[in-house]
C-alpha cells in the first residue's frame, strides 16, 4: 500500500487567488506557485492511497451539513517568532472555517489530526523566507481587502514535485433531496 499526502482548503477565488499567489512569488517565496492560494482546513496529512474513498465520503457528508457563508479577508499579521509566517487575516468567516476544520479532523473520521498549534484561519502570503521580505509582505498588504461568498472547500494532493493540485470539489449543502413532483423555482438554485 503506498501512501499520498493530502489537504483539505477553501480556495480564495479569482482574482484575488492569483493576485497573493503573484505577491507571494514576488516576496521571493519559492513555493507561491505550487500553492494555490487558499485557507486551510486540514493541514498537509499524510494517508494511505487506498484511505482516498472514505476520506472522500467524509468531506462528502460534512459539505452537505454545510451552507455558504461570507468570507473577508483584511489586514495581515504573522506567526512570528514562533513559525516563519506572514499571512493575511480572515476577519469574516473564521468561525465557519472552525467548525469545517474540526469536522474535517475528528476522531471519530478517516483523518484524526491534533494540531501543531491552535487552529487560526489564514491566508500565507510569505513564509519561510528572509525576514527583510517578511516585513515587506506584513507592510504592502496591511491594507489588503477581499470578500467573497464560500461555497464550498476542495481536496488537494501534493505531489512528488510539490506541487499541490485539486482532486475535487465539495460544495455545500449538496445532499438537499430535491422537491418530488409539483414545479421547481429556478430562481432559488444557484450555480456553484
Amino acid at each position: 500500500m503506498g501512501t499520498v499526502t493530502i489537504g483539505v482548503s477553501i480556495a480564495v477565488p479569482e482574482p484575488h487567488g492569483s493576485r497573493l499567489q503573484q505577491l507571494r512569488a514576488g516576496f521571493g517565496d519559492a513555493a507561491a506557485h505550487g500553492i494555490p492560494t487558499h485557507v486551510t482546513l486540514l493541514p498537509p496529512t499524510e494517508i494511505g492511497d487506498t484511505d482516498l474513498a472514505a476520506v472522500e465520503a467524509h468531506l462528502s457528508e460534512i459539505a452537505a451539513a454545510a451552507r455558504p457563508f461570507p468570507m473577508r479577508l483584511s489586514g495581515t499579521g504573522t506567526f512570528r517568532p514562533l513559525t516563519p509566517v506572514v499571512f493575511v487575516q480572515v476577519v469574516e468567516g473564521g468561525a465557519a472555517c472552525a467548525w469545517l476544520q474540526k469536522r474535517v479532523r475528528e476522531a471519530s473520521g478517516p483523518v484524526p489530526r491534533e494540531l501543531q498549534f491552535p487552529y487560526h484561519p489564514h491566508v500565507t502570503v510569505a513564509h519561510g523566507i528572509e525576514e527583510a521580505a517578511m516585513d515587506r509582505a506584513y507592510e504592502d498588504l496591511a491594507d489588503y481587502e477581499a470578500a467573497w461568498p464560500c461555497t464550498g472547500f476542495a481536496l488537494y494532493e501534493q505531489g512528488a514535485d510539490g506541487v499541490w493540485r485539486k482532486l475535487r470539489e465539495f460544495p455545500f449543502g449538496t445532499a438537499v433531496v430535491p422537491p418530488q413532483g409539483g414545479s421547481v423555482d429556478r430562481g432559488s438554485v444557484s450555480a456553484h
